[in-house]
C-alpha cells in the first residue's frame, strides 16, 4: 500500500460515493427501508443520517412500489434521487414503476423528460438466505430498454459508477452484489467517477475468454490462476455494464483467443449468458475453434443448506474444469 492509497471495503466504498455525491450536490439525497437510524440492511448507509439529517436520508415505508413511484417522482422534479431497494427480491414489488415509468417516460413523453433517478439493491446468493433472497436478476432488467443496468464487481468500481451514474440523465440501476460487501482492499485517495460505458479486461491471456460480472468475477480470476500453472491462460472480462453491452471488447477477445466461457450466477435459461452467447455466434462463429460454452446457477430454488447452496452456483473448480476440457494441451 502505498501513501497515495487507503484500506478499504466495497461498503465503504459506496458508502463514501454516496458522501461524496450528497456534499457535491444539493440536489441528491437517499432513500429506501431502514437507510436512516438503522444505517442500511447491510450497512451502506451508517452515519449518513448523523451528517445530512433525515430530509436528505429519508427511511421509507416498506412499499417498495410506493417509494421507488416516489424516487421517479422527484426525478422528475429536478431532483437527483439515490433509491435504495433492500434486495433484489423486493425489486420485483417495483417492476411496474421500474419498467411502465422509469424507463418509458422519455419515450412516451416525446424526448420532453427525462428520469435521472439512481436505484440501488443487493443482488446475488451465497450467503444462505434461501430461495426468496438469493436472486440474481440483474439480467432481467437487462432486458428492458430505457435503463442502464451496473454491476459493479470492484472497490474501484462500487466507489465510482454512482457519481457517474447520477450524472446519467436516465434511469440507472446498481446491482452490488451482497456477497462482496466485506470485501477488502485499496483504494486511491483521489478515487472518483469511472467510466460505465466499457467492459474491462482484468486478466490478459491468449488461450480462451472467460466473460463474467459482479461476484463471479473473482471467482474467474482464481480459475485463471489455477489454469496459469497448467500451462493455459485465460483472459478475463469484467462486463461492468449488462444493459448496454460493450460487446466490442469481448468481440475483440474472442477474436484473439478464439474460445469462449461464460460465467453467470444467474439461471441458464433466458439469462445474460444466452445473450453473450447469441451475439458472438452472430459476430465471431468463424473466430472460434471451439463452442461457445458457459457455466450458470443450476435451476432451481437457491436452497438453505450450505453444500447445496455451493453446488447451485458457479465455482472456481468448475469454472477452470470446462477451461480445460475446451483448451487443448499447453493452449
Amino acid at each position: 500500500m502505498t501513501a497515495a492509497q487507503a484500506p478499504s471495503s466495497y461498503r465503504e466504498a459506496i458508502r463514501e460515493s454516496i458522501r461524496e455525491a450528497m456534499r457535491k450536490d444539493d440536489r441528491v439525497f437517499l432513500m429506501g427501508e431502514d437507510v436512516g437510524r438503522y444505517g442500511g440492511c447491510f450497512a451502506v448507509s451508517k452515519g449518513l443520517l448523523e451528517e445530512f439529517g433525515p430530509e436528505r436520508i429519508r427511511d421509507t415505508p416498506m412499499s417498495e412500489s410506493a417509494f421507488v413511484g416516489a424516487g421517479i417522482g422527484a426525478a422528475l422534479g429536478g431532483m437527483r434521487p439515490i433509491v435504495e431497494i433492500m434486495t433484489v427480491n423486493f425489486s420485483l414489488l417495483a417492476l411496474d414503476q421500474i419498467m411502465n415509468n422509469a424507463a418509458t417516460f422519455l419515450h412516451m413523453s416525446g424526448g420532453q423528460f427525462n428520469v435521472p433517478v439512481v436505484i440501488r439493491m443487493a443482488t446475488g446468493g451465497g450467503r444462505q438466505v434461501a430461495a426468496q433472497h438469493s436472486h440474481s436478476l440483474e439480467g432481467w432488467f437487462a432486458h428492458i430498454p430505457g435503463i442502464r443496468v451496473l454491476a459493479p464487481a470492484t472497490l474501484e468500481d462500487a466507489r465510482g459508477m454512482l457519481g457517474t451514474a447520477l450524472e446519467d440523465p436516465d434511469p440507472v440501476l446498481i446491482f452490488e452484489h451482497a456477497g462482496l460487501y466485506n470485501m477488502k482492499g485499496q483504494l486511491p485517495a483521489d478515487a472518483g467517477p469511472v467510466d460505465i460505458e466499457r467492459a474491462r479486461v482484468r486478466r490478459a491471456g491468449s488461450d480462451v475468454t472467460i466473460i463474467t460480472y459482479g461476484a463471479m468475477l473473482w471467482k474467474s480470476l482464481d480459475a485463471a490462476q489455477m489454469l496459469a500453472k497448467k500451462g493455459i491462460q485465460a483472459e478475463v472480462i469484467d462486463l461492468r455494464t449488462l444493459r448496454p453491452l460493450d460487446e466490442a471488447t469481448f468481440l475483440e477477445s474472442v477474436g484473439r483467443t478464439h474460445r469462449a466461457l461464460v460465467v453467470d450466477e444467474g439461471w441458464r435459461s433466458g439469462g445474460i449468458s444466452a445473450e453473450i452467447c447469441a451475439r458472438i455466434q452472430e459476430k465471431a462463429f468463424y473466430e472460434l475453434d471451439a463452442p461457445v460454452e458457459r457455466i450458470c446457477g443450476v435451476e432451481v430454488p437457491t436452497p438453505y443448506p450450505k453444500h447445496l447452496e455451493d453446488a447451485s452456483f458457479p465455482q472456481v473448480a468448475a469454472i477452470a474444469a470446462a477451461v480445460e476440457a475446451m483448451v487443448p494441451a499447453h493452449g
